[in-house]
């Protein structure tokens, strides 16, 4: 890393290089843009791109492509929608689908779509609640004061609203979304092309990967009609054009302190890459025992490698000495001028961590259901404590439990997608047998939860005996409030409330002693940090909508050239026939109909990271010339900073994507709807 390079990152101050931020598009960098790209977006354009673009709430990013809306995402976004709907006898998630017309499109049983509306600075008013206040009951008035912010929004279902924490609470704005829950599958290609090379080819490029799909929002019964949407490109992009991203990048570490991030790389990203190299290893287990066990078990195998990867990259960033050294000269120089009592703020935040390392077992075992590793569970937990939360006035509750969030909560507590009753047995067995290593046998919440059972004995009683599969027993358990909980003699309703007194305890000391020490110091460094830079800087990423700029570009690797573009040809030379390098009969049998030549994957500087997947990429015209699935290894680091020379997203041409569409799925009226004549 170069010392100005690191300085610049290290520092939050991307002014010093091209393509770096994640820039909230209340505040582009204009004259960088025009400066760089000679191209300054007008308010017309911003607007648009805002409007056109949408958040799918479970993790991932999308577009409006149409006027009738449709929302152009990737594959791998929406592996909940195709298992939800799959059978052993129909297999979305590995056989595709394609809705001829739209009396054919499937509701997916619990996506929910967010278009941003409005961005509104409430600053003033949480700084004010908060004034003078530590620990938890700076927590409480901070929380109850966002609670009335978001409440103000109304009732209305189909509006969302969030305050969002930006600078590490230097700033807080509140967003309004327009929210859709009926969202429809329109398209999606089978596994081995949405996925092509697998896990060998993760983060890597060359790729060859048809990593789309399409759904509908649905107002009312009827397909939205809206007035922001970005058409597909016929043209497409070449190497040195700009490419604007936006999409919503889920969460970065770019202005976390030495000590926070020391504590990352020791204790967080260590411990996730032990429980996610032995989860892969069973879940890879489990998926040998047949077909059907297979299927049930890709979605969590899917998933639970890419974690690794990423775990991975992040562990190698922060195991680079350089970076923490530039780290710890980037505040060195912050504190310089400082006031004794601005500095101790970066001794509070040390002291944090201390408490941390004393918190994170149980934390992450009890209240992050890691010992838990159950969907029973999961809805369990929510129906045990909606029944007492929904009972307490709005800013008081927990924050999933507040109004804000109760119509994502409900529909995915009442999705009906099935729940595979042996992977769950299996799934809960492992997990209790890890809370009990991580706790320790004689630990009182290990005694508590086992009893005298082992972990097999107690996953089968608790699987043999719940009815929480069934989708009624739980809207009537919801909608029974504290009565119908107090009564049930479910076996997973028994355990949550009987363990949620201690995972109330241990999240209660976590969010004192360190979420609330580490915010309140944080908006210390980030007065600081505004004092210096004000807002030239982006934000870290907090999963809202951002605006990142860069241009088609390869790079080079241990001296050999990366080109920024894949085709169709090199797709057939690298298939196998066997997995994660197969094509599909249709792929196979429609070869001659393609144009192989046709752009398929390419690459571009632009900043992004996980939650970007989605994300549409736009020309200057704000058309899609692409969609970004994934980023190179290089681009892993980026949680932490950001290296223009190497650091790459990876995207599925426009070109690319109609071609498929086209010769390979006969999907001509999807085309035509994604090309509409001018």
């Amino acid at each position: 890393m170069k010392p100005l390079l690191a300085l610049a990152v290290l520092l939050a101050a991307p002014l010093a290089h091209a393509a770096e931020g994640m820039w909230t598009l209340d505040r582009l960098p204009l004259e960088r843009m025009k400066s760089e790209l000679g191209f300054e977006p007008d308010a017309a354009w911003v607007d648009r791109a805002m409007k056109a673009s949408v958040r799918l709430a479970g993790g991932c990013s999308g577009s409006f492509v149409s006027p009738d809306g449709l929302v152009l995402t990737n594959n791998h976004c929406i592996v909940d929608c195709l298992t939800g709907l799959s059978t052993a006898q129909k297999d979305f998630l590995n056989g595709g689908f394609l809705a001829a017309q739209r009396s054919q499109e499937l509701q997916c049983p619990a996506v929910e779509l967010n278009r941003l509306e409005q961005i509104e600075d409430v600053t003033a008013r949480v700084n004010a609640a908060t004034q003078g206040l530590s620990g938890r009951a700076f927590n409480e008035a901070r929380n109850a004061e966002k609670a009335r912010i978001e409440s103000e929004c109304g009732s209305d279902k189909t509006v969302r609203c969030d305050v969002v924490e930006l600078y590490d609470g230097g700033l807080y704005h509140r967003y309004r979304y327009t929210r859709y829950q009926d969202v429809r599958l329109v398209f999606a290609p089978e596994y081995d092309i949405g996925f092509f090379g697998g896990d060998p080819d993760n983060f890597n490029f060359p790729r060859w990967n048809l990593d789309m799909a399409l759904l509908r929002a649905y107002e009312k019964g009827q397909p939205a009609k809206v007035r922001d949407w970005f058409r597909f490109s016929s043209e497409g992009v070449k190497e040195g054009d700009a490419t604007f991203v936006t999409g919503h990048p889920g969460s970065t570490q770019r202005l976390l302190t030495v000590a926070q991030l020391e504590r990352r790389r020791d204790i967080d990203l260590l411990h996730a890459l032990s429980s996610y190299s032995e989860r892969r290893g069973w879940l890879y287990q489990y998926s040998k025992l047949g077909t059907e066990q297979a299927r049930q078990a890709q979605q969590d195998l899917t998933f639970t490698e890419n974690s690794l990867k990423v775990i991975s990259g992040q562990l190698n960033a922060l195991l680079d000495p350089r970076l923490i050294a530039a780290k710890r000269e980037a505040e060195a120089a912050l504190q310089s001028g400082a006031s004794p009592e601005q500095k101790a703020a970066w001794s509070e935040i040390e002291a944090a961590q201390r408490a941390y390392r004393r918190l994170w077992k149980p934390y992450r075992a009890i209240e992050e259901r890691g010992g838990f590793y159950s969907r029973h569970f999961e809805i369990a937990r929510h129906l045990v404590r909606a029944a007492e939360e929904r009972g307490k006035p709005n800013g008081e509750r927990l924050r999933e439990y507040q109004d804000a969030a109760l119509p994502q909560l409900t529909q995915r507590l009442f999705s009906a997608a099935p729940i595979h009753v042996e992977f769950e047995k299996a799934k809960l067995e492992w997990s209790l047998t890890k809370l009990r290593e991580w706790l320790g046998p004689d630990d009182p919440f290990v005694k508590l939860v086992l009893g005298k059972e082992s972990p097999a004995q107690l996953a089968a009683r608790l699987i043999e005996g719940t009815r929480l599969a069934e989708v009624a027993t739980r809207k009537a358990l919801y909608e029974g409030g504290l009565e119908a909980i107090a009564a049930s003699q479910d076996p997973f309703i028994r355990l949550a409330r009987a363990v949620d007194g201690p995972a109330r305890a241990v999240r209660e000391q976590y969010e004192s002693e360190v979420e609330a020490a580490e915010k309140k110091a944080a908006e210390v460094i980030s007065r600081l940090r505004f004092a210096k830079l004000g807002t030239s800087t982006y934000p870290d990423a907090t999963f809202t909508l951002r605006l990142s700029y860069g241009v088609v570009k390869g790079w080079e690797e241990n001296g050999r050239p990366i080109a920024p573009f894949t085709d169709f040809t090199g797709l057939y030379s690298r298939q196998t026939g066997a997995a994660p390098f197969r094509l599909t009969p249709p792929w196979l049998e429609r070869k001659a109909q393609l144009t192989l030549n046709t752009p398929f994957n390419f690459v571009s500087t632009n900043d992004i990271i996980g939650g970007n997947s989605g994300s549409p990429v736009i020309n200057r015209k704000g058309e899609v010339v692409g969609l970004a699935f994934d980023g190179n290894l290089h681009s892993l680091g980026g949680a932490y900073w950001n290296d223009p020379l190497l650091n790459r997203m990876v995207a599925v041409d426009s070109r690319g994507m109609i071609e498929a569409l086209r010769s390979i799925y006969g999907a001509k009226a999807l085309v035509q709807e994604l090309q509409p004549p001018r």
